[in-house]
């Protein structure tokens, strides 16, 4: 096979404009967080738009967690969680001693909505984790309507969503009580490992800045010039060590600014995708609702229930052909991990798209050759 026909899940798109980024940063002398770190939120909040403060972290799986402590979530508390996500969005629940509680999705968007989660509500309810799922935003209008009759938090997790909006909502200030991006490798723009929390609550954002260094009480990142940072410092809580450095958010600076144009490929590649694949026997993604944008982090088709071959021959298939293709993802009531806050639940539509579901290559940079490729292959073996 020679490499010229090998097709990748994803690629990163890392220019010179990175890879200069970095090494300015690495000849500064400073390369954990400092100003660079300070410069990508205030570039972050600055994208986002509207009166919201930005938290650099080092994952989204953080900015979760973070969110739901500013929150004051512990024990005896519930949080509502999509069975269709990575286990991330489940785990920070844990971390703090609270419970998962795992609703179904809609089979139409794949996310959750208001009757989804109605059943699932009791008097310990205390936050809703929407997932904006391979980058289609959840009818956010919905959920925080039904959110603020029932006394709930929402916290989005938003690592596939940037940028998205629902209903002329924007990801990142829809109203909720926060949102957790991701820049991981694979996301619509990454730092190699990497996240950011956004909220509109002034006192979010004080609590995940002091928590996400060890809980000290005020900003170290100049602790070599400053006495009163070096020295005279309080740790008010035990807290964690999730700071983004300054090399990561060098990376994230000149990704952030090609966002647009990074969405805009995306978004070419999969109305290409809708209209290559429309004869063949597959569900294909929903288009965005009018006035929403979907992010494309993910393209994601299932087969129809009566094609001859199976979800895992397909993925061996395309696999033996050169062409990479993914999982997103087996549902969380699938998982030892999890299977005990089912309590023997079931979840029809999420089993349905599990079995049947294949994420295709889509990244910033994939030719149409690439493309043309992937769909070839697929028209060769699916048939009904």
């Amino acid at each position: 096979m020679e490499d010229c026909q090998f097709v990748p899940f994803f690629k990163p798109l890392i220019g010179e404009d990175e890879i200069q980024a970095v090494v300015q940063c690495l000849r500064s002398g400073w390369l954990t967080t400092a100003s660079v770190t300070a410069e990508f939120e205030r570039d972050f909040e600055s994208f986002v738009g509207g009166d919201v403060s930005a938290v650099a972290v080092n994952s989204c799986t953080a900015a979760l967690h973070l969110a739901l402590e500013a929150l004051g979530i512990g024990p005896g508390d519930e949080v509502i969680v999509p069975t269709l996500t990575f286990t991330a969005t489940c785990e920070v629940v844990r971390y703090l001693g609270a419970t998962p509680v795992l609703v179904d999705i809609d089979p139409g968007s794949l996310c959750i909505t208001p009757d989804t989660i109605e059943p699932f509500l009791t008097h310990r309810t205390k936050v809703i984790i929407p997932v904006h799922f391979s980058g289609r935003m959840c009818d956010m209008q919905a959920l925080l309507s039904f959110a603020e009759a029932n006394n709930l938090h929402i916290v989005e997790d938003a690592a596939h969503a940037l940028p998205a909006s629902s209903s002329c909502l924007q990801v990142g200030r829809t109203g909720s009580s926060a949102t957790a991006f991701s820049f991981y490798a694979n996301k619509t723009i990454t730092t190699g490992e990497g996240g950011m929390l956004v909220t509109g609550d002034p006192d979010i954002a004080k609590r995940a800045r002091t928590m996400r260094l060890h809980g000290i009480d005020r900003d170290v990142f100049n602790r070599y010039t400053s006495i009163s940072s070096s020295a005279l410092y309080d740790v008010v809580a035990p807290g964690f060590k999730y700071n983004l450095t300054d090399i990561a958010s060098s990376i994230g600076r000149v990704q952030l600014a090609q966002a647009h144009r990074f969405h805009k490929m995306r978004s070419e590649l999969a109305n290409r995708y809708q209209l290559l694949l429309a004869s063949l026997p597959l569900l294909l993604p929903l288009p965005p609702s009018p006035q929403s944008t979907h992010s494309w982090h993910l393209y994601i088709v299932q087969l129809n229930r009566n094609v001859a071959i199976g979800r895992d021959q397909v993925i061996h298939a395309l696999r033996d052909m050169g062409i990479m293709s993914s999982i997103h993802y087996r549902p969380l009531h699938l998982m030892s991990a999890w299977k005990p806050y089912c309590a023997g639940r079931l979840f029809p539509n999420a089993d349905i798209y599990y079995e049947n579901c294949i994420s295709l290559p889509l990244f910033p940079g994939m030719t149409f050759d690439q493309q043309d490729r992937v769909v070839n292959a697929i028209a060769s073996f699916i048939r009904e």
